[in-house]
């Protein structure tokens, strides 16, 4: 593969995910990871990704930061938080876990709507304090600087106090045979957690990442009640979900 051409697929891949780890773009690319590190240098240097330790993450996955044209998809994203938006009324106790797709649920949900948010993510908790009628509870523990979310046992721990009536948790990866899967296990044990404590989970995900998989499991998808794409719940791409008995939106 030609350098612009893996350097492209990191752009998109980073897009798409928010984040991604050296290792995977390596396996995937079929090339070394010192390879990868130059080419994730050199787009540091662009401004076209930020550069962390083990991979990349987009610019636009900032916490004090929101800007609509750095979202990638953004339009499908507002499609998706118009969608779960109508899962909401008064007075419910929501878990909301990070993502952009989850930010722009958080910026779009409207002043007059009375909600318990519990959140592990950073930029979610920020985005959820503008909001007069929300009552925002930050999920606190280790944070991770690159996820901007708060993991381990304290965070863990927290969870499992809690059940609320509906979980939105954004994905990276999902697939109808092989179920949820994330590559940073610390963000798997937290949206573990995520699935227990609470009576309803609502999965929120642009449909570029459907089909996709990753190392660690999380869940068979037949642990998830709804599904949310941008995309007519009848497009063909989401009938595989449907079949396994999943709410389509």
């Amino acid at each position: 593969m030609l350098k612009e051409e893996r350097l492209n697929y990191i752009v998109n891949e980073v897009k798409i995910r928010n984040r991604v780890q050296l290792l995977d773009i390596a396996q995937k690319l079929s090339v070394s990871e010192d390879t990868v590190r130059r080419d994730l240098n050199y787009l540091d240097e662009q401004g076209k990704v930020k550069k962390v330790h083990g991979g990349a993450i987009s610019n636009s996955f900032h916490v004090y930061t929101y800007r609509e044209d750095q979202i990638y998809a953004h339009e499908d994203k507002s499609v998706i938080a118009e969608k779960a938006r109508q899962l909401l009324v008064d007075n419910m106790v929501v878990i909301m876990s990070g993502g952009t797709t989850n930010l722009e649920v958080a910026r779009l949900l409207p002043d007059h709507l009375k909600l318990t948010i519990f959140t592990p993510s950073l930029p979610v908790a920020m985005q959820l304090l503008e909001h007069p009628s929300i009552e925002t509870i930050f999920v606190g523990g280790k944070l991770s600087k690159d996820a901007q979310i708060a993991v381990g046992g304290d965070a863990i721990r927290t969870l499992s106090q809690v059940k609320a009536d509906l979980c939105f948790m954004g994905m990276g990866n999902l697939n109808a045979e092989t179920g949820l899967a994330e590559f940073d296990w610390d963000v798997v044990q937290l949206k573990k957690a995520m699935l227990e404590s609470a009576k309803k989970i609502v999965v929120l995900t642009i449909s570029e990442k459907i089909n996709s998989s990753q190392r660690f499991n999380i869940c068979p998808i037949e642990s998830i009640h709804t599904l949310i794409t941008e995309l007519d719940p009848s497009h063909s791409k989401v009938l595989p979900f449907k079949a396994k008995g999943l709410e389509v939106l």
